[in-house]
């Protein structure tokens, strides 16, 4: 009535401050609660390693496919030196793939999710690629590429490429239109509506994919250091397991498992700090 004919500025939509009486989240946890958590997880961890050790000792499993626990932790001793060095080398081409496959997946991703017409006719190429197995290429990349390096980034790229992209399609694909609506009629411009509405939107798609893309790149590298490498850890424990060495095999294993769990627990940091620009 009256006014300027310009539309109203929208309401305020950052997290409410937590006053001293206000509610606590379903996911947040006081400090006592937090060291119950830790604490039923180390017992747990050591009950498993005791029953484990039982078992090996009393010969109810045969120790040269399982050994004890004891025996791995000995067993690091020998392949320590050897392992981490290989162990340096194989994560060094996983970075590499990682990135390689989050920078296309992401943007492959957003500019299929945001175009109909590209995804119509897409799409089915995508999914299925992305159904087909990827052991039937790996001949293909080791013929054109040979032995080394340059074949396990590529076929780490392409193992950790299609989950992000999948993931981060159908993330864009799902945003609501009502935000892009509001967006536009607001006056956003192209590259505001991809900043400020659509990225924000997609956070926990893009996280949970690259969580997913992490360990499909490293399988990828240790698949190609197994069959077709010379150097790294997947060539290290191909070695190992032709050899009969359980208790070195295993050590190694925990070597990889323990950094696969340290980078997917630093993608779930990463999305903690995020979580406040969705807001």
């Amino acid at each position: 009535m009256g006014g300027s004919g310009r539309p109203p500025s929208p309401p305020s939509l950052g997290a409410p401050r937590r006053g001293r009486g206000a509610p606590r989240g379903r996911d947040s946890f006081t400090g006592s609660e937090t060291a119950r958590a830790r604490w039923l997880q180390a017992a747990s961890a050591l009950t498993l390693l005791t029953l484990w050790e039982g078992l090996s000792r009393a010969a109810w499993v045969d120790p040269l496919f399982v050994p004890a626990p004891s025996g791995v932790a000995r067993a690091f001793l020998s392949v320590g030196g050897a392992s981490l060095s290989a162990l340096g080398e194989t994560l060094a081409k996983t970075a590499v793939a990682y990135a390689l496959s989050v920078v296309l997946g992401v943007t492959l991703g957003i500019t299929l999710g945001s175009m109909r017409t590209l995804r119509q006719v897409l799409s089915p190429f995508v999914i299925a690629l992305y159904g087909m197995p990827k052991i039937l290429i790996l001949p293909w990349i080791v013929l054109l590429l040979g032995y080394g390096t340059a074949p396990a980034i590529v076929y780490g790229t392409i193992h950790g490429l299609f989950p992000i992209l999948v993931l981060v399609a159908g993330g864009v694909r799902d945003v609501d239109e009502h935000l892009v609506r509001v967006a536009r009629a607001y006056g956003a411009t192209t590259w505001q509506l991809y900043w400020k509405v659509l990225l924000p939107a997609i956070v926990p798609t893009v996280l949970a994919g690259m969580r997913l893309g992490i360990v499909f790149c490293m399988l990828g590298v240790l698949v190609v250091e197994m069959f077709a490498g010379v150097r790294g850890m997947g060539h290290v424990l191909g070695s190992l397991a032709n050899g009969f060495r359980a208790p070195e095999l295993f050590a190694a294993t925990a070597l990889v498992s323990a950094a696969s769990i340290a980078a997917v627990l630093g993608l779930d940091r990463l999305n903690e700090r995020l979580s406040h620009w969705r807001g």
